[in-house]
């Protein structure tokens, strides 16, 4: 029988060992909460400026078509009266004119209020075997006359009204930073910021929540407490608050920047995906394009009795000639529905430029679970899987996204101010007498 006595000195001993475990958890706790709590600093520091500028010419470029027909009613509204040539015979003509173009987009509609937008690049010029230098990748067409009503080089760092858009566009995911060696390192660049930031929204959720009693706070705004506190809150409670939206926003831009680098290769390791013509094919440099042997009217023809043995009751309403890859592609969709304002995308067929043969397709929301998270991608990113509502979200969200990256550098800002204050202050004064 154990007395009295030797069960007191029992608790005794063993209160202090408890009191001890639970005080080495919490220090271990606490020093991963302020690991968590640098990287999250360093890595909103860096990643500032640039999520700065991407929601907010984010927020703007949702409505990049709208805004651009605005800008540029010379380019886009049509003023001729009649009827209009084919788009593929404008097509001829332009290059009949102009042996130095190639024509690398092509609508296969117009309406009836719309002039003709073609994009162009360069073709071997004979006698240098590299690409013509030619100052404008984008051309607009009277389709009634014919007559070229204005170009600009999409992209170009310009913030003319021609070229506004496109540069904010541009500016959204590759910052201008010009390519080198054949690679473009903007692209590149913003992919590995997506990746950072991805990685930073689960280091952010868990600083958020420091404890479980203290879950509340995490999602409240003290509006009438002072200018810090409100900033704070707007910091971390506007961050959870919107964190499944930011991780989206962050995750899609790693998929689109990085394709073929990451999401691609990843997401194949889980799902089997539908082969890719540009995954399986090298391209060509820049300046040394890939002149097609098998003519647009024969390819049209090819995707619509494609399109006939897929049953499909849509027309053929664009094409492209990517002159790097030497592949064609056909996407079908009604007139004037060429930016798919819902839903996951228009439906494609792909050709090769040499010999017409059929390369693949791709019909989004089809094929294997790795294929429809692939086609969500861009849908996602741009809100345009939701249509005009997910698009007015996006806008919203690139605003706050901005806000975020404001208020993180205010507080770190004032931290430091603090802790140099509190610095000077601890410096005792040096001893004269």
């Amino acid at each position: 029988m154990v007395s009295p006595s030797m069960m007191n000195k029992s608790i005794d001993t063993a209160q202090p060992a408890a009191v001890r475990q639970q005080g080495r958890q919490f220090g271990k706790s606490r020093v991963n909460r302020q690991i968590l709590t640098t990287l999250h600093r360093w890595a909103g520091l860096f990643l500032a400026v640039f999520l700065f500028i991407s929601g907010l010419t984010g927020a703007i470029i949702s409505w990049d078509h709208e805004l651009d027909e605005w800008l540029n009613p010379q380019l886009f509204d049509r003023q001729s009266q009649g009827e209009s040539f084919s788009p593929t015979r404008l097509a001829d003509q332009l290059e009949a004119s102009d042996p130095r173009i190639l024509i690398t987009w092509l609508p296969l509609s117009i309406e009836a209020d719309e002039n003709l937008g073609l994009g162009v690049t360069g073709r071997i010029d004979p006698e240098t075997d590299k690409a013509f230098n030619i100052d404008f990748n984008q051309i607009a067409i009277d389709p009634v006359s014919g007559e070229i009503l204005g170009s600009r080089y999409w992209g170009e760092i310009s913030l003319t009204r021609e070229n506004f858009i496109p540069f904010l566009y541009k500016l959204h995911y590759s910052m201008h930073i010009p390519d080198a060696f054949d690679i473009e390192l903007g692209i590149i660049f913003m992919g590995i910021l997506a990746i950072v930031w991805s990685i930073d929204c689960f280091i952010a959720l868990c600083i958020s929540f420091p404890n479980r009693e203290a879950w509340r706070k995490s999602f409240a705004f003290r509006w009438q407490q002072g200018s810090y506190k409100l900033n704070f809150d707007l910091h971390r409670s506007g961050g959870v608050w919107l964190w499944v939206l930011l991780l989206i926003l962050a995750i899609t831009a790693v998929s689109m920047n990085l394709k073929m680098e990451i999401t691609r290769p990843i997401v194949s390791m889980f799902s089997t995906l539908t082969p890719d013509p540009f995954a399986i094919r090298t391209p060509n440099p820049h300046d040394e394009p890939i002149e097609p042997t098998t003519g647009r009217d024969q390819i049209i023809e090819l995707a619509y009795a494609e399109s006939q043995k897929r049953n499909w009751r849509i027309p053929p309403g664009g094409m492209f000639y990517d002159a790097e890859y030497g592949i064609y592609g056909v996407t079908f969709h009604k007139p004037g529905q060429d930016h798919a304002e819902f839903g996951l995308g228009n439906p494609w067929l792909y050709f090769d430029g040499q010999d017409g043969s059929l390369l693949g397709e791709k019909i989004p929301g089809t094929g294997s679970a790795g294929d429809i998270f692939l086609d969500a991608q861009f849908p996602l990113h741009s809100g345009r899987i939701l249509g005009l509502p997910g698009r007015i979200m996006i806008s919203v969200l690139g605003l706050l996204v901005a806000v975020l990256s404001v208020t993180g550098v205010i507080i770190w800002q004032r931290k430091r101010w603090a802790r140099t204050k509190k610095g000077s202050n601890q410096i005792l004064p040096v001893n004269q007498g």
